[in-house]
């Protein structure tokens, strides 16, 4: 494997550690700022939406943008850097000018989501235009590390920062960003000194694949929003203490970081479909028996393994997404992928804010739909990646 492609690889996974880091941040302190803004308490979670929004829409955008930068000037670097730069500025604004009220407040909000997309799909899309095929799912692994890191951090995360002046995280977790970029844009310049341009798009128009993919995404990402964000937690406090939590979430993350890799051996042998899809039945099965463990130390296990079921699902989403945009569409299957998950979390997030996760029915019922999401499409993605591999 080449060291720029490992560099760039090592270079993303820092990136997105460090943007996870300053989303969690961000979502920490977001109610005691609403607060400041004169926003009232029961809006944070409109506005958590009103985030998901921006996001499902620029992360196409930026991916569509990446393809035509890349086909045309060759480089992102410059771009990336740019947006970054102006997400920091009104990332690092927020705690300082909230108390300016809820228009400056919203509108630093709405700068800092839009640009922040820059860090999402341009540059994993990088991974599948300029990386050759074999070594894409190693290094996707590595991207989506950083992302899994920050993931077990969060719980430490927010009891560290809970009662602590939001100024100097905020403004900590900027200089990160932009440094964390600017070092992802050196490594870029290593990766395709002489890269030819790409002929026309593969992928000029959501096709029927691309609608199947997106579509499957959005229900496994819904299946594991609702059961690492609703219910998780209360499987833990069966047999756990509240204050043990912070100990006990992470785990899935463990099991995401660890699955990754054995993941990317196995999808360069039969293909991204099949793993995302097998990924999905085992991911359901974990959660099926987290749902009836008897003791803490079963119910560890299967949170292990639902996670790294996760982990394989996404490793293996974005070798899917570069093989359907390849040459010239990377940047928009991406975005796409992107999308999907951003769909996801705004659904949970509406089904929090509408109650559904509190009505004692609706919450019996809600609590089963991970388990069917990661059925239901882990059993079509298996047979059509099985179809695949028969037919090469």
């Amino acid at each position: 494997m080449g060291a720029a492609a490992t560099r760039f690889g090592w270079s993303l996974a820092v990136v997105q550690l460090f943007f996870t880091l300053a989303w969690t941040t961000y979502a920490i302190y977001l109610p005691k700022l609403a607060a400041s803004a004169g926003i009232a308490a029961g809006a944070v979670i409109v506005i958590l939406m009103l985030d998901q929004a921006v996001f499902t829409v620029c992360d196409f955008a930026t991916g569509i943008a990446a393809d035509r930068v890349t086909r045309t000037l060759g480089r992102l670097g410059v771009y990336v850097t740019a947006a970054t730069a102006l997400s920091c500025l009104a990332f690092l604004a927020l705690p300082f000018l909230a108390p300016a009220g809820a228009a400056v407040f919203l509108a630093l909000t709405l700068v800092w989501t839009a640009t922040s997309s820059a860090l999402r799909a341009p540059p994993l899309m990088l991974l599948g235009k300029y990386t050759a095929k074999p070594q894409q799912p190693f290094l996707a692994s590595l991207a989506l590390l950083g992302s899994g890191v920050a993931g077990a951090l969060a719980p430490y995360l927010a009891v560290a920062l809970r009662e602590r002046d939001p100024r100097w995280p905020f403004a900590l977790a900027s200089l990160a960003v932009i440094l964390a970029t600017l070092g992802m844009v050196a490594a870029e310049r290593r990766l395709k000194p002489e890269a030819p341009k790409p002929q026309a798009p593969a992928f000029g128009r959501l096709d029927a694949r691309a609608a199947l993919f997106a579509i499957a995404l959005i229900v496994l990402a819904l299946g594991y929003q609702v059961h690492f964000a609703l219910e998780s937690a209360p499987m833990y406090l069966r047999f756990a203490q509240q204050a043990d939590l912070a100990w006990l979430m992470p785990v899935f993350w463990v099991g995401f970081n660890i699955t990754m890799f054995p993941a990317g051996w196995l999808t360069r042998r039969i293909g991204g479909y099949a793993v995302m899809g097998a990924g999905g039945l085992i991911g359901a099965l974990a959660i099926v028996a987290a749902h009836f463990a008897d003791g803490l130390g079963f119910l560890i296990a299967a949170q292990a393994l639902a996670g790294g079921a996760w982990g394989a699902i996404l490793m293996s989403a974005y070798i899917v997404a570069f093989s359907l945009g390849e040459n010239g569409g990377e940047g928009r299957l991406t975005g796409i992928l992107f999308s999907a998950l951003a769909i996801a979390t705004f659904a949970r997030m509406s089904a929090v804010a509408a109650g559904y996760a509190s009505d004692p029915a609706l919450k019996a019922a809600l609590a089963w739909v991970p388990t069917l999401c990661w059925a239901a499409a882990g059993a079509a993605l298996l047979a059509l990646g099985w179809r695949l591999v028969r037919r090469t």
